[in-house]
């Protein structure tokens, strides 16, 4: 642990304790972690989400508004839950996807640092959100097209095209483009994305965005330091949010010539030709050290320094210069007090491009080679952006994150693309290697883990900063969610089916990575491996585990009344525990390059037997670097690093370390061994897994044994020979050859060793006999008297060493039988085991006698595992390698297909170690909406008749195989069971004018220049004022005519005023409207609603200098300021028989009982509007919910709900701002207008109970549905 002290220049050591991202493949920090562990490549084909190739792409650069690389690093959907956040869904497609991503990222990272809604508690006054964002978002792209409908008009009028046609035309181009609307400005605002986040979440902190082009979050991440630094703020969210990969961005790079021509980012190699652009959001959260410490946080890494510079005066505004990239790196390492020797591993800027990374590549080579290093590559150098892109504002933040994961977990992250390293670097010269294979990151006994991360702008901004473990020793899995493990076990097989169609139907219903995950640590904490039916399945990203579950069922069906089957993933037993457990450990010829590299790097046992091995050994090369080498590139430099490995004094240590370390993983599971034994060389391990020896001796022992058996008579050699044994017996008798069989590894296999001029007589010898032979590549004739020099020095060294009685039967090549149990007996029969032939045949048939059932090979490759096959065929075991695939595969699957095997045969595996404990139940979601990277766009003008499914209820669903289409639209999904209205219903749209609509759209009519009023021809006539339609009909012009006004304002609120300075002045002024509007109806039909307050509260609203509204009733054709109004007449407001309201049940009552709180009708109706108008389904809105924290209404909103329920329900009473203010929630809503409609109730007697204003569930019923209506 580092202590809590200043670095040289006087700043503070920074801790990142929660990190949240989306990236391309990832979306979310496991899923990051998962694509860096295992070296994914993110890039892809341009999705049907954003632009069309057929469109734009051509592969010749020059030509106009075309581009030449259609692959990119593109975000894959993310669930968002607007719920979640108090967004109202019908704002969605008025704000950019960066907000949306933004503040899902920015809740992630603090749910990760523990600071979530139900975690620790913190001061939000003092928590800012900084973060690197450039400019305008992709939003601005569709709205400022919209803008050219003029010039699209002229040029159809122009060529001649009727005037129907044209506004045809009109109507689908702008139907094509998102429209505007009152959330359109702030939704397309960079500086927004940061705001949005203080805004949802409660923070008091400084909110800003910071644009330094590409180095955006770096930037973002060095003013967040400086907030730490002066105590202005005690903790924040920094990093970088890049959406922006539509054509346009595309477009930008490509006329610039950096796009990668071949679509394949490749940093530092000698293929590099260009970028491929990525999208990304990148967060973390930063406390000062000491404040993290103190307060027990998670601490994943530390940030030590960080160093800036700019270019100066350069060749041109975007061409990187080295000596300011240098200038940058110096200041870092300055501020820190660290030598850049000690750094192991630097993130790259890395774009791909040959010049910039040679420009980068001069920099960091000029500043390592002065430090105090020795010579040799010590340093891995790689980009994340082989992977997901360059992700421009957000790449400094991937590059972070990743740097931060690296310490955390220990390892050296691969960067993928290099087959060979660009010349132009040298780098063979230089301090530094590119590292193209996960690697364990082993710790120096001389400082901590250090990494480096660097980052640059177009205009010359250079960042580079400094990261240190927090802690050397790893404390936790590195788990990647890519496998998963799901264990049922029952008393009966019809009751186990019953469990799996259980879980699988949960699956069905729940589905994500998030839910799999707590269904499957479910699964494991109840599984009972006495239980008499046990079935165990290991689905692997990104095979689905309900189609394993289908699977699994049909198994199980079809193998009804066998007591066990296995499939490559699912597992079945119902038999007890069938035998005893044995381990067999393999000896040398089953090493290789990388062995047990998955299980090294995510184990911490396996990790620190490697890193112990590695420090206790003396050997002539890093242990690390002999079995996971820094770099091969050639075939060459494999096959020469292949034989290092070969030799007989590096294998045998290096396997006894692997070997070691995967045992230690399994002891993690309770998969423990009743018997042991080993093959030549893994009979030490085996000594060492009974408890014979301790982990140091098997080290000494095995450093010693390889270093005598590589000095012994080097004439010798060895044939392995594929033919029956007693059969190769015989031909060694009646030859007179001076070899022995050495090996007898099976019964049709052993092993033959001697002087080599007598291997190679025995070889032509068996070839002509039809056997097959093949030489091995061993330096001596192992157990023949040829390495009797190496035994008897063996023999001597072993006195040295302490034995002791072994725990469980360790099963000796030499006798075939266990070890005896005094040491010095033990001692003697290993010291000869050197010299004398192994019976591999003659052990596990003995093991096999005294109980021996399951055999588990605990090393690198299967070698084992076939021979025991072989020897135990036509008999009832199990044979099971851990290391199934020989590295071909991911070696954590290889580990959970074992356990699964042997948790299903009954053995006691500790099935809920594996994965990380899940911690709350993720929040149900009310919606759910797929969000990428490309905006959302309504369904509006889509002449589709099968994007939407319409269910028995009237409700509107999306299709469910639809979640994205191409234009850009991505279709809001409700989770179920709750059903969303994509579209408003144009009947509604059509007949209904919200009178304080505060919205900027551009409606379709205007852009294809019919203005003419939507209204109704066949509106009632004035003659006829007693006719409830004429009320609606007077009241719906007044309102045509504020709809007018109300546009005109919108056009002069560019200054953002409407947001910032005149918001409670606007809902005052719309207020009086309304009061002018209603009291124009009363006019009309003669009364006046009771209880009305006859003066405004407030200063009196700013006058209306809109067009006049004339008074002829005469049609003045399609002028939009020509209003018809009727003549106002007196009305007669007697009750009549029917509802007035269709939907609203009548209800009687006696007088006096009518019952308190808002009534079914208004609440109902409330709960309509606010659907229809905010876009929140019904189902899911409730009274007691926050107005704004919940539902995210604002003030211009709520004048707009309180508008359309008294459209819905006449004669409520008006609400003045002031109490506007107060009321909170729903159920405030409605209990505030629920008295009036009570009292107009009683006034007309109990039929007007089936009215508007019938009973206090009917003020509910309609506030719920404006609410559901306007959001």
């Amino acid at each position: 642990m580092i202590k809590n002290k200043k670095n040289a220049s006087g700043t503070l050591p920074v801790a990142v304790i929660g990190m949240g991202c989306v990236f391309p493949k990832s979306s979310g920090l496991k899923e990051y972690w998962r694509l860096i562990f295992r070296g994914i490549d993110a890039i892809t084909e341009v999705p049907e989400t954003h632009w069309s190739p057929e469109d734009y792409f051509d592969p010749d650069p020059k030509k106009p508004d075309h581009i030449y690389c259609k692959r990119g690093g593109f975000l894959s959907p993310v669930s968002f839950d607007p719920t979640e956040f108090g967004i109202p869904p019908n704002s969605l497609e008025a704000t950019d996807t960066s907000q949306l991503l933004g503040l899902y990222a920015a809740k992630a990272a603090l749910d990760d640092a523990g600071y979530s809604r139900h975690g620790k508690g913190f001061n939000h006054s003092k928590t800012s959100v900084i973060l690197g964002v450039t400019g305008t978002q992709e939003l601005v792209v569709p709205l400022s097209s919209r803008l050219g409908h003029p010039k699209w008009r002229r040029a159809l009028e122009d060529s001649g095209i009727e005037k129907e046609k044209i506004n045809e035309v009109m109507q689908r181009i702008s139907d094509s483009y998102v429209s505007w609307q009152q959330n359109s400005f702030p939704g397309l605002l960079g500086n927004v994305v940061a705001g949005r986040i203080c805004n949802r979440l409660d923070l008091g902190g400084t909110n800003c965005v910071v644009d330094a082009a590409c180095a955006s979050s770096m930037s973002a991440v060095h003013m967040s330091l400086l907030e730490l630094y002066s105590g202005r703020s005690d903790m924040v969210i920094t990093g970088g949010v890049d959406t922006l990969n539509d054509i346009f961005m595309h477009m930008c790079f490509s006329k610039t010539m950096i796009l990668s021509p071949t679509g394949d980012a490749k940093p530092f190699s000698s293929e590099a030709d260009g970028v491929v652009l990525g999208e990304g959001i990148g967060m973390a959260v930063l406390k000062r050290l000491e404040d993290a410490v103190r307060d027990r946080d998670n601490i994943y890494a530390v940030i030590k320094s960080m160093g800036t510079s700019s270019d100066g005066k350069s060749q041109s505004i975007y061409a990187p210069r080295a000596e300011g990239q240098a200038q940058a790196l110096r200041t870092a390492y300055e501020n820190a007090g660290i030598d850049p020797s000690t750094i192991e591993l630097v993130e790259a800027h890395g774009t791909g491009t040959r010049v910039g990374d040679q420009v980068e590549f001069k920099a960091l080579k000029e500043v390592f080679q002065s430090s105090s290093a020795g010579s040799g590559n010590w340093c891995a150098l790689g980009s994340v952006k082989s992977m997901i892109g360059h992700t421009k504002a957000a790449s400094g933040s991937a590059g972070i994150i990743k740097a931060v994961l690296a310490l955390h977990h220990k390892i050296i992250p691969p960067t993928l693309k290099v087959k060979q390293p660009d010349p132009g670097l040298e780098i063979e010269d230089s301090p530094f290697y590119l590292n193209t294979r996960l690697r364990p990151w082993i710790s120096s006994p001389d400082h901590p883990r250090r990494c480096a991360v660097s980052s640059f702008g177009f205009g010359g901004s250079n960042f580079h900063t400094i990261l240190e473990e927090y802690q050397s020793r790893k404390t936790q899995v590195s788990w990647d969610g890519s496998v998963e493990i799901f264990a049922l076990s029952a008393d009966s097989g019809r009751e186990l089916a019953r469990s799996l169609r259980h879980l699988q139907k949960k699956l069905t219903d729940n589905p994500g990575p998030d839910a799999a995950a707590v269904l499957a640590a479910e699964t494991r904490n109840n599984f009972r491996a006495n239980h008499s039916h046990r079935m165990v399945l290991v689905p692997e990203a990104p095979q689905k585990p309900a189609d394993l579950l289908d699977d699994a069922l049909g198994h199980l069906e079809n193998n009804h009344g066998r007591t066990a089957w296995n499939t490559r993933h699912a597992y079945y037993g119902s038999t007890p525990v069938p035998g005893r457990l044995a381990f067999v450990f393999p000896g040398q010829g089953s090493q290789y390059i990388g062995m047990g590299g998955d299980l090294i790097c995510a184990f911490p046992e396996a990790l620190e037997a490697l890193e112990h091995a590695g420090h206790t050994l003396d050997l002539p090369d890093n242990l690390n670097d002999l079995i996971f080498p820094k770099s091969l590139f050639t075939s060459r430099e494999q096959q020469a690093h292949e034989t290092k490995l070969r030799s007989t004094d590096i294998t045998q240590p290096a396997l006894g370390a692997v070997c070691m370390a995967l045992h230690n993983v399994l002891k993690r599971f309770n998969v423990n061994a009743e018997a042991v034994c080993g093959h030549s060389y893994g009979e030490l391990v085996a000594l060492f897994a009974a408890g014979v020896i301790d982990r140091d001796t098997l080290l000494q022992l095995s450093f010693l044994r390889g270093r005598y058996m590589a000095a012994a008579d080097r004439n010798g050699a060895m044939l392995a020979v594929k033919a029956p044994i007693d059969k190769l017996e015989a031909l060694i008798r009646g030859s007179n050859l001076d070899v022995i069989l050495a090996n007898r590894n099976s019964p049709v296999q052993g092993v033959l060793s001697g002087p080599a001029h007598a291997v190679s007589a025995a070889e032509k010898l068996c070839r002509e006999k039809g056997f097959h032979a093949i030489r091995l590549p061993v330096s001596a004739a192992f157990h023949s008297r040829l390495v009797k020099d190496a035994q008897e020095q063996f023999m001597k060294a072993l006195g040295k060493f302490n034995l002791h009685e072994p725990d469980i039967p360790v099963f000796s090549n030499t006798s075939a039988l266990p070890y005896p149990g005094q040491p010095d007996a033990a001692r003697k029969l290993l010291g000869r085991q050197i010299l004398c032939p192994v019976d591999f045949i003659g052990v596990i048939t003995n093991m096999y006698d005294q109980g021996v059932r399951t055999f588990v090979e605990v090393g690198p490759k299967t070698v084992l595992t076939g021979l025991i096959r072989a020897i135990l065929k036509g008999r009832e075991f199990t044979a099971i390698a851990l290391d199934a695939s020989s590295g071909k595969l991911f070696g954590i699957g290889d580990l959970a297909r074992t356990l699964g095997r042997l948790a299903a045969l009954g053995y006691p595996v500790e099935l809920d170690q594996w994965e990380e404990k899940p911690g709350r139940p993720p929040r149900r979601q009310l919606m759910s909406l797929p969000v990428s990277g490309a905006n959302l766009k309504s369904r509006t003008g889509s002449r589709s008749e099968s994007s939407t499914v319409k269910s028995d209820d009237s409700k509107v669903y999306p299709a469910a195989h639809n979640n994205t289409v191409s234009d850009k639209k991505q279709i809001i999904k409700p989770a179920v069971p709750c059903p969303v209205t994509v579209s408003r219903s144009k009947a509604r749209e059509s007949t209904t004018c919200r009178a304080a609509r505060c919205s900027s759209r551009v409606s379709a009519d205007t852009l294809s220049g019919n203005t003419a009023s939507h209204m109704n021809s066949n509106a009632m006539k004035p003659d006829n004022p007693q006719n409830p339609q004429f009320i609606n009909e007077t009241l719906r012009v007044v309102r045509e005519g504020l709809k007018s006004m109300e546009t005109l304002q919108n056009q002069t609120a560019e200054t953002h005023r409407i947001f910032l300075e005149t918001q409670t002045q606007a809902g005052r002024t719309l207020q009086e409207m309304m009061q002018s509007m209603r009291s124009l109806a009363e006019a009309a039909m003669g009364v006046s609603a009771p209880g009305r307050s006859q003066t405004p509260a407030g200063p009196p609203p700013r006058p209306f200098k809109g067009p006049a509204v004339p008074s002829d009733t005469s049609d003045k054709g399609n002028d939009p300021h020509q209003l018809p109004v009727p003549e106002i007449k007196k009305a007669d407001l007697r009750p009549e028989k029917k509802s007035a309201v269709p939907g609203i049940k009548k209800k009687t009552e006696k007088p006096g009982q009518m019952e308190a709180g808002p009534s079914g009708a208004v609440t109902g109706t409330l709960l309509e509007v606010v659907g229809e108008l905010t876009g929140y389904p019904v189902e899911m809105l409730d009274m007691d919910m926050d107005i704004e924290a919940d539902l995210g209404i604002d003030s211009i909103k709520r004048v707009e709900i309180l508008s359309a329920l008294e459209e819905k329900i006449p004669a409520l009473p008006p609400v003045s701002p002031e109490i506007m203010g107060t009321l909170k929630t729903l159920g405030q809503i409605a209990e505030h207008i629920s008295p009036v409609a009570q009292n107009i109730a009683s006034q007309h007697g109990s039929s007007a109970a089936a009215g508007p204003a019938g009973s206090n569930q009917d003020v509910n019923t309609a506030l719920l549905e404006v609410v559901g209506e306007l959001t």
